[in-house]
């Protein structure tokens, strides 16, 4: 209980409690500290991140810091900000989070980038396949860029295919897109220009030695695919020639390290690699392109998808 001359303690500013965030995060190992107190701090307050310059000095009430503090103490948990905000802005488009998606990731970008190059007419009445889906990031991505193109989103996850729904229509996207729950290409039939995909490429043995925000957050089997990290691309490899027309590409992300043993999976099921695989900003390695020639190639469909030999 204050005494007859005490004051009650000064509620911080929101420049303060940011500052102090920012510390305590740094403190505890967080890669970018500023960055994620920035977004934490104006979720808690209901604000948008580029409202602080305008508001740094306003007080605190105790109860949105204590809503801070809450989230910042998952943050020092592990937990990924993308996770604790519930979206993740992705090809500058927002994403709802679901506990059944992967956060996407700028590494991803790379094939919506190894897509663009192969098909630069953005024109063409494109039929795209989206194998294990998440939050629809990359084929919304694409479908954004290339108006004429429609598509099909597939994820084994009723609730990834109801997630990557609400984030096709909030993207304004719903009319030329489905979302389906199926085993990778089981439910469609072919003749799609182009089939996309990033499956899980972790190794069952590789799952302990990722960083905690992707091994106690994201969803284990949108993760591991069996001792070598090559089951889903087995599986998708194999149905290739089956979902893609003469002349249709399909661009696989990769793991680090995957490229020759993909390469070699979608070469032996008949299709010709593109070239060395597309790298992302680390250098590594990352999406796959590869063409179904098929036995009666017509030569439209070359015109049609508008690519060249080359992905880079």
């Amino acid at each position: 209980m204050d005494g007859p001359g005490d004051k009650p303690e000064a509620e911080p500013t929101i420049a303060q409690l940011r500052r102090q965030m920012t510390a305590r995060l740094a403190a505890g190992g967080v890669e970018t500290p500023e960055l994620d107190a920035r977004l934490l701090l104006a979720h808690a307050l209901g604000f948008a991140p580029g409202d602080f310059l305008s508001r740094g000095e306003t007080s605190v009430p105790s109860r949105l810091h204590s809503a801070a503090d809450t989230l910042l103490a998952r943050r020092l948990a592990g937990e990924p900000v993308a996770r604790i905000l519930g979206h993740k802005e992705f090809w500058s488009l927002t994403f709802q989070l679901s506990a059944e998606t992967l956060v996407p990731r700028p590494d991803t970008e790379t094939v919506v980038e190894a897509v663009l190059s192969l098909t630069p007419d953005r024109a063409a009445p494109l039929r795209i396949l989206d194998l294990g889906t998440g939050t629809g990031a990359i084929l919304a991505a694409i479908l954004t860029e290339r108006p004429a193109a429609t598509g099909i989103a597939v994820d084994y996850s009723e609730s990834a295919a109801r997630t990557a729904r609400l984030n096709f229509e909030a993207n304004g996207l719903s009319g030329r897109v489905a979302a389906l729950v199926a085993d990778w290409g089981t439910a469609v039939a072919g003749g799609f220009d182009l089939v996309v995909s990033n499956p899980p490429y972790i190794a069952e043995g590789e799952m302990a030695g990722l960083a905690v925000d992707v091994r106690l957050h994201d969803p284990r089997r949108a993760l591991v695919a069996g001792a070598d990290g090559l089951t889903a691309y087995r599986a998708i490899a194999a149905d290739l020639p089956r979902l893609l027309k003469p002349g249709g590409v399909a661009v696989l992300e990769l793991g680090a390290g995957q490229e020759p043993a993909v390469a070699d999976l979608v070469q032996q099921a008949g299709l010709n690699v593109l070239g060395p695989a597309r790298a992302d900003l680390a250098g590594i390695p990352r999406a796959l392109c590869a063409r179904w020639r098929g036995a009666t190639q017509d030569p439209a469909d070359e015109k049609r998808l508008g690519t060249s030999e080359g992905n880079r």
